[in-house]
């Protein structure tokens, strides 16, 4: 039985197919890993997928930084530090995770739920008319 945790809403499109697409995989992820914890499957799949989404959220983060340079986006600063802080934040989940011996808590998938959707519902919704603007769709 597959268990859902987050769920992609249209609300949260930035109306750019290239970034909602990647706000998608990520959504995804957190799903996978919410599937593999309801299974107890922890050690055998969980830090497959923490390190992909590490990687995917990497990739993802570089993308809209990418587009704040070349369009000289007004709040690139504040934002790159929400990505920096994120980042922080899942690299120390990842070390705690490895430390517990493949232990992830509801705590860290709440966490991850939470920034996701608060980072695309709020601060990411803050660039959607710079990148229009400048013919990101």
């Amino acid at each position: 039985m597959a268990h859902t945790f987050f769920n992609w809403t249209d609300k949260m499109s930035v109306r750019s197919e290239e970034i909602d697409n990647q706000h998608k995989q990520l959504v995804e992820f957190l799903n996978e890993i919410y599937q593999a914890f309801m299974e107890k499957a922890h050690k055998e799949k969980i830090g497959t997928i923490i390190d992909k989404m590490s990687a995917y959220t990497k990739f993802h983060f570089e993308t809209e930084e990418k587009y704040f340079e070349y369009f000289d986006y007004y709040d690139k600063e504040d934002h790159i530090r929400e990505h920096d802080n994120f980042r922080n934040r899942v690299d120390e989940f990842i070390k705690k995770y490895n430390a517990s011996n493949g232990a992830l808590t509801y705590e860290v998938m709440n966490f991850l739920k939470n920034w996701l959707t608060s980072h695309i519902m709020d601060t990411d919704q803050k660039y959607v008319n710079c990148f229009s603007r400048n013919g990101i769709r």
